[in-house]
């Protein structure tokens, strides 16, 4: 049975994308805490099955070498969901975060999991993004500038931020991001400009004169303004996957992977740790920069409480549990940590609790995350 599947990794992956759609379905659609508890127990049964099975291995091959037919299948898998809800506000907002999460802790993953530079600071950076778009809506600028200056204030704040981190060795970098995390949440509270503690109202987008601020009907449909924000966001989090695996499959995806693995080898063959450190700390800031821009236009109102240290631990674990450098596998984290405890009401006063307890067991007997990442990249050189 196992030999027949790793034959056609493609028809397993495919299955997979079409479980997981289904998957969301039930998780969104239930209504009752007992039915959200069984689809999340479903869930954990898939997974002991996929392992069972012996499938782990045709569906990590599927989405390596097969990745643009795994990558149109996932984003009609996404469309089709977002058409089940087509007219319900909140699922699509949860939808919507879930893709800007995923694009931030993709950028997450280009620092950590291949430059090796540990970033507990990535809510800051998002919110960085977020407070950049409502300046420019405040100040009277076109709209569609918010989004090249919320990219170009995260990536300026990431290029600051590096600095102390290449110097820094060990726990110190780490402790540098917790810091920096604080002093922003601080630095939000004091500052009456950007709204002070209470937080800032953001007017919705307006991109020359259209405004997909209120539901409206398409084809005799009505739909709501959530679905073009969702659509946006699945546009944003595909380019974002594009660019890294481009990255990741270029010299300088090989190099980066030189300067994680071993910075004195690396200075030996000519390359400088600092300043490739600091492009890819650059570069996933400028994806957190561009999400945070786009969750501000959509959720309409922003507050230091929405990008708090504990927001980054939540971002860092999403990384974890998926994988260092495997973001497929951080697409199917963000939808457990994300959706789970939303619609889950019992754990949402110990979500910390209990992902703080999953990273710790992924860490003790599974550390490559959900698909391993040496597999992930030999099937990539393989291609």
């Amino acid at each position: 049975m196992a030999e027949r599947h790793a034959k056609h990794p493609v028809a397993v992956g495919l299955g997979a994308i079409a479980a997981s759609a289904a998957w969301v379905v039930l998780l969104l659609k239930g209504e009752h805490q007992w039915e959200v508890a069984v689809v999340g127990a479903l869930a954990l049964a898939l997974g002991w099955l996929l392992r069972r099975r012996a499938l782990a291995r045709p569906l990590a091959a599927a989405f390596t070498t097969h990745e643009g037919l795994m990558g149109a299948a996932a984003i009609v898998a996404v469309l089709a969901v977002a058409f089940v809800f087509l007219d319900d506000h909140f699922n699509l907002l949860m939808l919507a975060s879930v893709l800007l999460t995923a694009t931030v802790c993709i950028g997450l993953n280009v620092q950590t999991g291949d430059a090796g530079v540990v970033n507990f600071a990535g809510a800051s950076i998002y919110g960085a993004g977020a407070y950049a778009g409502a300046v420019v809506v405040q100040s009277g600028l076109p709209h569609i500038l918010a989004f090249p200056f919320a990219a170009l204030v995260a990536g300026v704040m990431g290029a600051i931020l590096v600095l102390p981190l290449c110097r820094a060795r060990g726990h110190y970098a780490a402790v540098v991001t917790i810091a920096f995390a604080m002093l922003f949440k601080g630095f939000l509270e004091v500052n009456d400009t950007l709204g002070g503690p209470q937080g800032l109202q953001v007017r919705g987008i307006d991109l020359f004169g259209w405004r997909p601020n209120r539901p409206f009907e398409m084809l005799g449909l009505e739909v709501s303004q959530y679905a073009v924000y969702l659509v946006a966001a699945l546009a944003l989090l595909a380019a974002s996957m594009v660019l890294t695996q481009r990255l990741e499959r270029s010299w300088a995806g090989l190099t980066l992977d030189m300067v994680r693995a071993d910075e004195t080898a690396a200075a030996c063959f000519g390359i400088r740790p600092a300043v490739w450190k600091a492009i890819a700390f650059v570069f996933g800031s400028v994806l957190a920069g561009l999400a945070g821009a786009l969750y501000a236009f959509m959720a309409g109102f922003i507050a230091p409480s929405n990008f708090t240290l504990g927001d980054s631990l939540i971002l860092i674990s999403i990384v974890l549990l998926g994988g260092l450098g495997n973001h497929w596998g951080t697409l199917i984290a963000c939808l457990v940590v994300v959706l789970v405890p939303e619609k889950l009401q019992v754990l949402q006063e110990y979500r910390f609790l209990i992902f703080s307890a999953l990273v710790v067991l992924v860490l003790l007997f599974r550390p490559q995350g959900l698909i391993p990442r040496g597999a992930r990249l030999s099937a990539g050189v393989a291609q």
